[in-house]
């Protein structure tokens, strides 16, 4: 009798947390979700009203060469902000899980972590301040006589890039060091046991052992910076326009709330689409290697 009271309250304890999962999930994500789907199907009309009429003129007019610009614009940064990240990401891991003591390890890690414990809007109004023409970087190099007038660095594609590769580099160090840190130190002394020197040590197997890690390191940093909206915003005005600020702008300035929900359906569709690409490609190189 006491098996079945017991057995019959952790049934009841998995159905009430199993239920409250389903509540957050539909309330908070699915029905949103499809109520942008839904509208994205809808007419823009006068003063911002929408007209739930099904049509599919909102995605065409998503292919007009206009809007191909900024996503290609958003795609080509997207892509250089996460190969920087990885370079960078990859050194500073590999250096923390690797070839730092372990007193230090953690102390550097929390480095790593550290900005996150600050909102992102205000670091990057940081680096405003840092960019601007009576900014901290201008002032140095004047004052040092590297330059004889302000440099343009803000609201350019390099500042760009310094805000995105800035705020995305922890999401590519974090997943490279948990695969890192679990790397047997036996294999790469075999490795070197048997002639290889430390570069071939490094490409033959460190690299493909860690390449999980750099893959979701990659995913992480690629969606954000593809849908960053900010850090463009701020740093890099209206002519680094990128597609999360053409969302942005159709949904708090444009009032065309059909079209900013195709867009941005549009998006998740491609994102992933280069999510089941890249697992597939995952998938298969690690069937290759074994």
């Amino acid at each position: 009798m006491e098996h079945l009271k017991l057995g019959w309250r952790s049934s009841l304890r998995a159905a009430a947390l199993l239920f409250g999962s389903l509540v957050f999930l539909v309330g908070l994500f699915l029905l949103p979700l499809a109520e942008l789907f839904a509208e994205s199907f809808a007419e823009r009309g006068r003063y911002g009203v929408v007209h739930w009429i099904f049509t599919l003129g909102n995605y065409f007019r998503a292919f007009h060469p206009l809007y191909l610009e900024i996503y290609w614009r958003s795609l080509w940064i997207a892509l250089v902000t996460t190969l920087i990240c990885a370079i960078l990401g990859y050194v500073l891991a590999y250096t923390i899980a690797l070839r730092i003591s372990g007193p230090w390890k953690s102390p550097l890690l929390m480095l790593v972590v550290i900005p996150f414990w600050t909102s992102y809007l205000i670091r990057t109004y940081a680096w405003m301040l840092i960019f601007r023409a009576q900014g901290v970087l201008n002032d140095a190099l004047l004052w040092l006589g590297v330059i004889h007038q302000p440099l343009q660095l803000l609201y350019t594609t390099l500042a760009v890039f310094v805000g995105l590769v800035y705020a995305q580099l922890p999401f590519m160090i974090l997943p490279l060091y948990a695969v890192l840190q679990k790397l047997d130190p036996a294999l790469l002394e075999a490795a070197e046991d048997l002639g290889a020197n430390r570069w071939r040590t490094f490409f033959r197997v460190t690299l493909p052992l860690s390449l999980s890690g750099l893959a979701a390191g990659s995913a992480l940093v690629f969606i954000s910076a593809l849908g960053a909206f900010i850090t463009p915003d701020l740093l890099g005005g209206a002519r680094s326009m990128m597609v999360g600020n053409l969302i942005e702008n159709q949904f708090a300035v444009a009032r065309n709330q059909p079209f900013g929900s195709a867009v941005s359906f549009l998006l998740t569709f491609f994102v992933l689409a280069l999510l089941l690409v890249s697992l597939r490609a995952a998938e298969r190189g690690a069937k290759e290697m074994f």
